[in-house]
């Protein structure tokens, strides 16, 4: 890979992912304050995301791998996801601001794959070059995170949130027109005649693999954590703001610097410990990270919550991603795009769909339903009590097996 071409896909994916990073962290929070929405409206905006996943495959097999290259309709994409994010900037309430974000989200969440496409393509040894690509991804995330809190400032005082949403429109617009520069990636010619199925595109031919009991235990146990999930996204910018937390949006990203050396550092545990404890050990870190949330503070306990987000690194890369290593060994070649396909449906489409509804109706119940104990309190046992039942479930069910197949470098 020539030195202009890796600059050019570093900087796309720092792109795309700032563009996230510079809205969705702070949503949560814009909705609550800015627009003054419910929970269960919250929930609904926040479920546009898993509306996006479970939509993706189809614009993404059907038509962006037969009919076009990938760098153009992902520059198509983000030209009219620009348009979108400014009409959401110009939203005056919940009901005029959830039609765009349901119509963004299903035009963004394909180019998270598109991204990955385009990289793919250039690369000699994806195994090894991938990562130095990816890792700018996160670097944008932080960077969006830390503009708003450190440059901005829109999330101290009197909350200007939504601004947020026009730097995602101008980092949109930049990176449509960008991708029109970008290597050319023709959709592949495929040598046979078959024809991809609808089950195959949306990973359901991989659903046979549930016949493992295993595979069949991690698929479940992928859903359910994904419930606790949906509350780290949906409620923990909007509540270290309520507790007084100074710069939370810059705060949070703590988790990607962490999520950056954890992911170092799981091909040790990995080889060391086996699937099994490993991930176990990303559904225990769910759990305590909810736990220090529900008792710590923005004073004298603010170092309880800085753990709890800096535990996010453990959270996704020793659950997710090993359970992408995991899947792919199971899944053996034939299956191995279709079962990836089937978990990302499972989590970021099922899983965190139903997640998102949940730490809806709980925000709502505690609201009308207050306890002696502190309403934040209350809304964070929810999440660390179904991570600790996913927990046990998974310790007592999933057998330990050796995956010799897996190679993780």
């Amino acid at each position: 890979m020539s030195a202009s071409t890796r600059i050019k896909l570093s900087f796309m994916m720092f792109l795309e992912f700032f563009i996230w990073g510079a809205w969705f962290v702070t949503l949560g929070t814009f909705l609550s304050q800015n627009l003054n929405a419910t929970g269960l409206e919250t929930a609904n905006v926040f479920s546009t995301q898993s509306w996006g996943a479970i939509i993706a495959p189809f614009i993404i097999g059907l038509i962006a791998d037969k009919y076009f290259n990938a760098e153009r309709i992902l520059g198509v994409l983000h030209l009219v996801g620009a348009v979108l994010m400014y009409q959401m900037y110009s939203a005056p309430n919940v009901g005029v601001f959830y039609p765009y974000v349901l119509a963004y989200m299903i035009l963004y969440m394909p180019t998270l794959a598109l991204v990955n496409s385009v990289s793919f393509r250039q690369m000699v040894n994806p195994e090894k070059e991938f990562s130095t690509i990816r890792v700018w991804g996160t670097i944008g995330w932080i960077v969006a995170g830390l503009t708003i809190s450190y440059v901005f400032k829109w999330d101290a005082g009197e909350l200007v949130l939504q601004n947020t949403f026009l730097m995602a429109a101008i980092a949109s617009l930049v990176l449509g027109l960008f991708s029109f520069t970008l290597p050319k990636t023709p959709p592949i010619k495929k040598v046979s005649v078959e024809k991809s199925s609808l089950s195959e595109i949306l990973g359901l031919d991989a659903i046979k693999l549930l016949n493992n009991r295993n595979f069949l235990v991690f698929f479940i146990s992928s859903i359910l954590i994904c419930i606790p999930l949906a509350f780290y996204y949906q409620n923990a910018n909007l509540f270290l703001t309520e507790v007084g937390m100074a710069n939370p949006t810059g705060k949070m990203t703590i988790g990607q610097i962490s999520e950056v050396f954890f992911l170092l550092l799981l091909p040790v545990f990995f080889s060391r410990f086996g699937i099994k404890k490993t991930i176990m050990v990303g559904m225990l870190a769910w759990a305590v990270r909810y736990l220090l949330f529900a008792y710590g503070n923005a004073g004298e306990l603010a170092y309880m919550l800085i753990i709890g987000i800096a535990l996010h690194g453990i959270c996704y890369d020793f659950f997710f991603v090993s359970g992408q290593i995991y899947t792919d060994a199971r899944a053996g070649e034939k299956y191995k795009s279709s079962a990836q396909g089937l978990i990302t449906l499972a989590t970021y489409g099922v899983g965190q769909l139903i997640g998102f509804w949940v730490a809806g109706f709980v925000s709502e119940y505690y609201k009308a339903n207050p306890t002696n104990d502190p309403f934040w309190q209350n809304i964070w046992l929810v999440p660390a009590g179904i991570a600790a039942v996913v927990l046990v479930l998974f310790m007592l069910f999933f057998k330990n097996e050796k995956m010799e197949k897996v190679a993780v470098e």
